[in-house]
């Protein structure tokens, strides 16, 4: 039987506090580097990490209505609108009336996105997204379950699940 002194922990509680720590501590190198990222986007491309995605998908697909790239960046389409609000402000983005819907706009990067993107580090959809892209199925499998058991554990709403890091 294991003694455990006052003020000290059971062998296995301390190993239990040790790897809770070496995790948080995972955690906060990815806060970082997302963070950084951002930062030096915004430095050398004078816009935030979401509105260059936005630009950036819009480039790879010339006519994308809001919709659909709410869709792409896993947003809600209320948040889409006003990151490509503030694009058409800035005189990055033009947009068209669809000649089938006229409802609908179609959207076109202008030649300042276009010099706005050369200047913007990548990846443009930042670096979490681009690693996560990068894992082998499996282990992204893997990473969803137990990611899901510490949400439930923080007892959080899914909320925040659409709101990009960058607006964070």
């Amino acid at each position: 039987m294991t003694r455990s002194t006052p003020g000290r922990k059971a062998p296995a509680q301390a190993a239990q506090s040790i790897d809770s720590r070496l995790v948080l501590r995972q955690f906060r190198q990815i806060f970082n580097a997302v963070k950084t990222h951002f930062r030096q986007v915004e430095s050398k491309a004078g816009l935030g990490g979401a509105q260059i995605w936005a630009l950036a998908l819009v480039r790879e697909q010339p006519g994308i209505g809001v919709t659909e790239l709410a869709r792409r960046m896993d947003v809600h389409p209320s948040t889409a609108s006003n990151l490509v609000k503030v694009l058409i402000e800035k005189g990055l983005v033009a947009t068209e009336k669809d000649d089938v819907d006229r409802r609908a706009v179609q959207l076109r990067v202008l030649p300042a996105g276009t010099r706005v993107l050369r200047n913007a580090p990548g990846p443009m959809e930042g670096v979490l997204p681009d690693a996560l892209e990068s894992l082998d199925p499996a282990l992204l499998l893997r990473l969803h379950r137990d990611l899901s058991v510490l949400i439930e554990r923080l007892r959080i709403d899914s909320d925040g699940a659409q709101t990009p890091l960058a607006e964070l």
